[in-house]
């Protein structure tokens, strides 16, 4: 339910952060004003929690981590969804499974069995379809093969973030994991993003983009990334990056409420794709008996 929850945000994210850039804000400058508002909202909470000393040998993974999954990936993916589409950028950062799942069978010898990566390949075509045959929202797209290769790059470094921060979430709470990570993407995105921070015309922005940027920072950032470290706890890193795959379904379910595309029936067999290879791949028959003997 939290993988679903937090999928479910990213999905409208899509469109919702794509209405902010480039009129209001710049790709970079939201960057900032997401990671820094996350890592406040992350300290004061901490404040109110277990204090949990951080093992200095765990320093290198953190920093990785950050780079990773705050740093590369936010870059990558709000600068190619200023210059694509959001029904693109839905789609393809459904590689990330699939970079997970070849990641995660290398380099931590985790098992991938035939029920999981069937229903990779079955979620992946249903995703396919979704931009293969569906129609394109309309909005502003200067360079989409660009924005398309940037999204790219977003999904692969996000595949490599839930691989290298997964055994952290054994050892540490999803709060103290949290404000040390956008800590350290705040410090190393700075100099990165303050040029078009500072661009920001903060008097001129409308309530419409105000609330989008609450969103972005309150839901895309703060509540999605909490989520995900939750389930990390519970289920494996390859099993959570499939549930990205409901992120197109979510994308073109939000457009159609908002009036800017139509449900057919190729969109309705595309969904239930998705939604059927996120059930497979999200099934544990080792659980399941281990809950049975219980």
């Amino acid at each position: 339910m939290a993988a679903t929850l937090a999928t479910c945000i990213y999905g409208v994210n899509h469109t919702v952060a794509k209405a902010l850039m480039p009129d209001y804000v710049g790709p970079f400058g939201l960057i900032l004003i997401r990671v820094a508002g996350a890592a406040i909202l992350f300290w004061c909470i901490s404040l109110f929690t277990k204090n949990q000393k951080i093992d200095f040998k765990d320093f290198p993974r953190i920093f990785g981590s950050a780079v990773f999954g705050m740093v590369i990936n936010m870059l990558m993916f709000f600068k190619g969804l200023s210059l694509s589409t959001p029904i693109n950028s839905s789609v393809i950062v459904t590689i990330s499974p699939i970079i997970v799942f070849v990641l995660s069978a290398f380099l931590i010898r985790e098992k991938i069995t035939w029920l999981k990566a069937s229903g990779a390949v079955i979620g992946l075509a249903g995703a396919l379809i979704l931009v293969l045959f569906g129609k394109q929202l309309s909005y502003n797209s200067p360079n989409i093969p660009l924005g398309n290769a940037f999204i790219f790059i977003n999904a692969t470094s996000y595949g490599i973030y839930l691989i290298m921060v997964r055994p952290l979430t054994k050892k540490y709470s999803a709060i103290t994991l949290m404000k040390y990570l956008f800590l350290v993407a705040t410090l190393i995105n700075l100099p990165i993003c303050y040029a078009e921070f500072s661009a920001i015309s903060w008097s001129a922005l409308p309530f419409d983009s105000i609330w989008r940027i609450a969103f972005v920072v309150l839901g895309t950032t703060f509540l999605t990334y909490l989520l995900n470290i939750y389930a990390l706890k519970e289920v494996s890193a390859s099993t959570l990056g499939v549930f990205v795959y409901l992120q197109p379904v979510i994308a073109i379910s939000y457009a159609i409420f908002a009036g800017v595309d139509q449900l057919n029936f190729l969109k309705i067999i595309a969904a239930v794709l998705v939604f059927l290879g996120v059930f497979m791949v999200s099934k544990n028959p080792a659980r399941k008996r281990n809950l049975a003997g219980n």
